[in-house]
């Protein structure tokens, strides 16, 4: 690794929960996007799940372990295998830990899933905690296109008191220690916000890297959840 101690402009919203604005460079963001646009068009598609609370406004494509309310699996709906995680993006989340933290913990958190969100100009996400995960390992996300309202609060209530951030292409948001299971949804996005030259026309796409904690081998639900994202 060969990030700062620290990131310029690192932001500690909550024990544990780190803004870096401006993370990544305009060249890293295309690149992203590029990749992003090739994951949605691969086997997984791009989804809208139903929760508990009803049928969610994001799409999302999974990677590494295929999520559905409120469970992992290894196959696709039609009974394909999941695609991997890309080593592009474990390694990203690798390094967000470094510039988030100042140092990737030993040993290193063994990144294995992916969730790319894609939100059109009135699509939110409600309050949530991601709880389908068997490990407490950080999570690591990545934001791009339009700018957003990150809304980031609590381990016991979806209410207050929470954190409102606004979240740019290019910046990263790791929650991990005493808020990885804090409460957290995107309110509002504000569209035509996002940079032409990034080449996504419209929209906000979300990459978040996770640890399942899942072995290998394992076929079934990773446990109760309490997500209820819609």
């Amino acid at each position: 690794m060969d990030e700062p101690l620290f990131s310029p402009g690192r932001v500690e919203v909550a024990p544990g929960a780190v803004h870096v604005p401006g993370w990544l460079d305009l060249e890293e963001q295309r690149a992203l996007v590029d990749l992003c646009r090739e994951w949605m068009r691969g086997p997984g598609g791009m989804t809208r799940h139903r929760t508990r609370g009803g049928t969610m406004s994001v799409a999302m494509t999974s990677l590494g372990w295929y999520w559905r309310p409120y469970r992992y699996s290894a196959t696709l709906p039609d009974g394909r295998p999941v695609p991997p995680l890309p080593p592009v993006l474990s390694t990203l989340a690798l390094r967000g830990l470094a510039a988030a933290y100042g140092t990737v913990p030993a040993p290193a958190p063994a990144y294995d899933v992916a969730l790319v969100n894609f939100y059109a100009a009135t699509a939110t996400m409600g309050m949530h905690r991601d709880t389908d995960e068997r490990t407490d390992a950080p999570v690591v996300s990545v934001s791009l296109g339009d700018t957003c309202v990150f809304r980031f609060g609590n381990t016991a209530t979806r209410t207050r008191p929470y954190t409102d951030v606004e979240l740019r292409s290019g910046d990263l948001f790791v929650f991990g220690g005493p808020s990885r299971w804090a409460y957290h949804g995107v309110p509002r996005v504000f569209a035509g916000t996002a940079n032409p030259a990034l080449g996504l026309e419209s929209g906000r796409i979300n990459i978040t890297v996770r640890a399942s904690g899942l072995p290998p081998a394992e076929r079934g639900p990773a446990g109760a959840s309490s997500s209820e994202a819609v």
